[in-house]
């Protein structure tokens, strides 16, 4: 950690307390955890760059950091099988929940059940984005060839394709799997294509007027 961040994270601390004495306003308290949050944002965008142009050099350091970031702490307890049965073991869990979610898949849906998604919705959070933001010179070279190349060709390159799955709870019982929902996390350079592909596509729908006035699904401001 940096001496600049960890100036940021004491002062941070120093703002709270003054905070909670009242010698400090809560807007200038909200302040000084941004700048602290902001700060801890580019060390890490900074960080992963500097292992990424290493990798050459130093893979072992590379797949160590990659192999941290993707240790994840256990968020589902014992589950409920089909006959009432608590099942406390990963591959009987995973079993359990992939059963689940495809027969959420395979159910009919009812008129009462379509959604409407507004055309252009963020399809990331601001917060994903630093290591392009920061680095945006030396990464946007390499993104627009891999982006042409796959427009060109009409395919989706194979990384692009992939996603880890994580869990998310919804509520009710946390033994029931049913109360689980499958999240798709895809890599941030494929989310920036699509919008990238949806913006051009939402622009020639719209000069264009190829969809009528009667459609309201996936259509702006209806």
């Amino acid at each position: 950690m940096s001496k600049e961040v960890l100036e940021k994270l004491k002062g941070k601390k120093e703002a709270y307390r003054m905070w909670k004495k009242g010698l400090a306003t809560w807007e200038e308290y909200r302040d000084v955890v941004r700048e602290c949050r902001d700060a801890m944002r580019k060390a890490k965008a900074h960080l992963e760059l500097n292992v990424a142009r290493d990798v050459k050099d130093n893979k072992k350091g590379f797949f160590k950091y990659i192999s941290s970031k993707r240790k994840t702490r256990e968020n589902v307890g014992p589950l409920l099988n089909e006959v009432g049965a608590l099942v406390t073991e990963d591959t009987e869990k995973v079993e359990l929940l992939n059963a689940a979610f495809a027969s959420a898949f395979t159910a009919k849906a009812s008129p009462q059940e379509t959604q409407t998604l507004e055309v252009g919705e963020k399809v990331w959070r601001k917060e994903d984005l630093p290591l392009l933001k920061e680095d945006k010179d030396v990464i946007a070279r390499l993104l627009s060839i891999i982006f042409e190349r796959s427009w060109r060709a009409g395919e989706v390159p194979e990384n692009g394709r992939k996603a880890n799955v994580t869990l998310a709870f919804k509520k009710g019982k946390k033994e029931d799997p049913g109360n689980y929902k499958p999240v798709s996390l895809t890599s941030i350079p494929g989310k920036v294509m699509e919008q990238l592909i949806l913006d051009v596509i939402s622009k020639h729908v719209e000069e264009k007027k190829v969809i009528g006035s009667g459609q309201h699904g996936f259509t702006k401001g209806k």
